[in-house]
């Protein structure tokens, strides 16, 4: 029987499209994969993956008040709150189906939504995460840190195998932490600008912690407890070059600040390739590096803009004119073709 997959998409930076990436990964995925059931986890607070796969625009955005507002509600909250108060939580009762909602993406698509109140539930969570334990064998950081991990080894039916892809937010909080756990791969997307290349060292500070322990508040991250409590953590499989720009008068200077965000990786993968995904091949240089561990995609542009305001994945997007809020907006086929074709490459590596 074929195991589940989890993929968590993040980076501590905002604006690098995780979200955006999400939504076009999981939708191919599960155009390529239809023997699976391909689950999108949506642990943003803006919920911004959501409202795209739920079809963009005002109508999505009605859809997740609805889901949200349930007694009980049908969302990333909803699961997290019977989990943490009664130790476990049936998927089922917390995913939509999106084709349901969206006639645009497969029937095997699901999604358990992304929830404003995950920053309203934070303090409930760390404050269960760091209770006394009950007992020697009772744990409850490990328990709480779990919660998406368990829910990743799920499935919605037992003869179908699940692919999961966790969106997060940028920000370090207890429910981005839970996120990370429930990945067993970690894609990292990047822009091509300083600011990421600088997130690259925060990340691996972040998850694996630093090198010297700080001597006042090193005990209490997230990275300390995580090994003292020996949980497993995800693997990095790829960074994702978001948005570098396909401009001829710009490209050298994108490219250069892609090369240093590709080396200053490759820096941490020769200090610590445990952390990395284990590939078939020998890494001796940069290059090696790169070959294995980097897909460069497109810059969305237009074609973005129209996916997210309609919900639209990339193989349905034929026409070269489509209207969002009252304009019209150009999409030229060669650049719609090259995305398609750049994140048909990341999903058949996935």
């Amino acid at each position: 029987m074929k195991e589940n997959k989890s993929y968590v998409m993040w980076n501590n930076k905002g604006g690098v499209g995780k979200s955006t990436i999400t939504f076009h990964v999981a939708s191919v995925y599960a155009e390529k994969n239809l023997d699976k059931d391909v689950i999108v986890v949506d642990m943003c607070p803006q919920a911004n993956s959501s409202s795209m796969l739920m079809g963009g625009g005002k109508s999505s955005e009605t859809k997740l008040q609805e889901l949200i507002s349930k007694d009980e509600p049908q969302s990333i909250v909803g699961y997290i709150t019977e989990a943490t108060l009664k130790g476990d939580a049936d998927v089922n009762k917390f995913i939509t189906k999106l084709s349901d909602i969206n006639k645009n993406v497969s029937d095997n698509l699901y999604l358990i939504s992304g929830d404003g109140n995950l920053e309203l539930i934070a303090p409930l969570l760390s404050e269960r995460a760091e209770a006394t334990p009950l007992s020697a064998v009772d744990n409850p950081w490990i328990k709480i840190h779990s919660i998406v991990r368990n829910l990743t080894k799920k499935r919605i039916n037992s003869a179908r195998p699940c692919t999961y892809f966790i969106d997060t937010n940028p920000s370090f909080a207890i429910y981005t932490q839970l996120a990370i756990v429930g990945g067993d791969k970690l894609l990292v997307p990047i822009n091509a600008d300083d600011s990421s290349i600088f997130a690259i060292t925060g990340l691996f500070n972040l998850i694996w912690g630093t090198s010297v322990s700080h001597p006042v508040y090193g005990k209490y991250t997230f990275a300390s407890k995580a090994k003292s409590h020996e949980l497993d953590l995800p693997k990095i499989a790829f960074l994702l070059g978001n948005r570098f720009t396909q401009k001829k008068g710009a490209a050298h200077a994108f490219k250069a600040l892609s090369s240093e965000a590709i080396e200053r990786m490759y820096a941490e993968f020769k200090n610590n390739p445990d952390k990395f995904e284990a590939v078939k091949v020998a890494i001796n240089n940069v290059q090696d590096f790169e070959r294995e561990y980097s897909v460069e995609l497109r810059d969305f542009n237009s074609a973005g803009v129209v996916a997210a305001n309609q919900g639209l994945p990339l193989s349905k997007m034929e026409k070269n004119t489509y209207e969002v809020y009252g304009e019209k907006i150009q999409v030229a086929k060669e650049q719609r073709d090259k995305c398609k074709e750049t994140i048909e490459s990341l999903v058949l590596k996935l």
